[in-house]
């Protein structure tokens, strides 16, 4: 999504940034230890399938861009459709990444957890971050029953998570 080849790696206990750098075609370590901003002000997510979605959901995030949440500012949107890219921003720059399951579309989400969701869920809790899978499970605690299965998956900055998850139990 630019010029620049980017591996962002976690062996646990830190997230770690890695540039290719083409002069000597190996990858240098450029992000070490990486770490997520505790709040962002812009939000990923796929607003087409935002008819079927959850309510509390539509609440927090109409809160958000209208400057309604917890920080008082008007949250902007970022979505370009990968995952990947998507979450690298929230990665540097904060934020929260939305994946919700839909009652149209995507009633379990749109997500496979095993390869898409989980191991981003966990290079950005090294970062710092949280993921969760609703307002009561952490993302990375949902035990898969099969290797495709979908999952919602929201993740990002601390205090975004918890807010969206503050949001979906009921409260504000």
């Amino acid at each position: 999504y630019s010029s620049t080849t980017m591996l962002v790696f976690s062996l646990g206990g830190g997230t770690h940034g890695f540039t290719l750098d083409k002069s000597i075609n190996e990858f240098v370590l450029t992000h070490p230890n990486m770490k997520i901003p505790e709040r962002g002000n812009i939000y990923s997510a796929n607003e087409a399938y935002s008819e079927g979605w959850d309510e509390k959901f539509k609440g927090y995030l109409k809160r958000i861009k209208t400057g309604r949440g917890r920080t008082g500012q008007r949250y902007t949107q970022r979505y370009i459709g990968s995952m990947v890219g998507d979450v690298h921003r929230t990665l540097m720059y904060g934020g929260i990444f939305c994946c919700p399951s839909d009652n149209e579309v995507h009633p379990k989400g749109n997500l496979q957890l095993v390869y898409k969701s989980a191991p981003m869920a966990y290079i950005l809790e090294h970062a710092g971050g949280k993921a969760i899978a609703d307002g009561n499970n952490e993302l990375l605690s949902v035990q898969p029953t099969s290797v495709h299965e979908r999952n919602p998956c929201f993740m990002g900055s601390p205090e975004d998570v918890d807010e969206l998850t503050a949001h979906l139990r009921g409260g504000a």
